[in-house]
């Protein structure tokens, strides 16, 4: 019955049984650095035996120089708040510039934790991050938090006996914002945020390459023609920038049981326009296809969020969050 929610200033606050807590859960205002629009407190993922160790992790940007951090905290019995004293910290990752950040830590099925990392910022990835496999940036990265010091490398991992990073699990990625497992096939979607014409989203799988900076979407980028797609993993799904679009805001497939129409469906939006847009979670993997529109919310959406009961939330930047449900006249969502 709690919701944690994550605000970019540096805060977790907690929603238990539908009443906000004054006090944070974790509090971190004097820690992270929130000068660009991108930058902030990130992300947040509670280790899959957590009600056992109370391990949490958080990713954020550090105040001192921008740097974007991993930390571990623990949390005391069901306390609702967590002391900083706890803080042990996993990776420090510079940042060359102020956007692109990425954000999303989650623990995949595997009880791994998977880690996405933007290509460092400016436009264009000018220093081509993402292709390069000696770059943590423009990544997902996956890591074992439960062996060695600070963590472990997954044997998994694509470059786990050399040739890159270890911690890498794919790249080609511009700004994987927000993430997710479906909680019914483990498959792990991946919005990936554009730069001016294509927004995407990916099946995330180890070794792959996602195409940035050599394309934006199924698009050539650079060079504009002729680029070589060899070796690249096409989009599941994209859309352009048309009608006030500008950035996509990864969510979740609906495993829930309270709007029985969506169902297997994979939610996600728009940040600049509003719009709530649905993908079939079994649609054609072979040829990019075009989500449809449920509805225009009006919201900034920032990022989506999952109970345990399988429910959807949407989260507004504006400071609010709304679960999907049905209307009370009909059984459309």
């Amino acid at each position: 019955g709690q919701l944690f929610v994550v605000e970019q200033g540096g805060t977790v606050r907690v929603i238990d049984r539908g009443t906000l807590q004054d006090a944070p859960f974790l509090d971190l205002r004097d820690r992270v650095w929130t000068k660009g629009n991108e930058q902030g407190l990130l992300g947040l993922a509670f280790h899959p035996d957590h009600r056992t160790n109370g391990r949490i992790f958080v990713n954020y940007n550090r105040r001192e120089d921008g740097a974007t951090v991993v930390v571990e905290y623990r949390r005391e019995g069901r306390s609702l708040e967590v002391s900083t004293d706890t803080e042990r910290v996993l990776m420090v990752v510079p940042q060359p510039y102020l956007n692109h950040n990425g954000g999303m830590v989650a623990f995949g099925p595997d009880g791994l934790l998977y880690i996405g990392r933007g290509d460092g910022g400016s436009r264009g990835d000018p220093q081509n991050c993402a292709q390069n496999p000696q770059e943590w940036l423009g990544k997902i990265l996956r890591i074992d938090v439960d062996g060695g010091r600070p963590y472990a490398i997954p044997s998994g991992n694509p470059f786990a006996s050399g040739g890159g990073r270890a911690e890498i699990f794919a790249l080609g990625i511009r700004n994987p914002w927000r993430f997710s497992f479906d909680r019914e096939t483990g498959m792990l979607w991946l919005a990936d945020v554009g730069q001016y014409k294509w927004e995407e989203i990916d099946l995330v799988v180890a070794g792959g390459n996602y195409g940035w900076r050599i394309m934006e979407g199924a698009h050539c980028y650079n060079p504009e023609e002729g680029c070589s797609p060899d070796g690249l993993t096409f989009p599941i799904a994209e859309y352009g920038h048309e009608q006030g679009r500008c950035s996509i805001t990864g969510g979740y497939v609906y495993r829930g049981t309270a709007v029985p129409a969506l169902r297997g469906i994979y939610l996600f939006g728009d940040y600049c326009s509003g719009e709530l847009f649905a993908l079939s979670a079994s649609a054609n993997r072979k040829h990019s296809t075009v989500p449809r529109v449920l509805m225009k919310t009006g919201l900034r959406i920032s990022s989506f969020g999952e109970d345990e009961a399988g429910h959807v939330y949407l989260v507004d930047l504006k400071g609010g969050v709304y679960r999907l449900a049905l209307p009370r006249s009909a059984g459309k969502p």
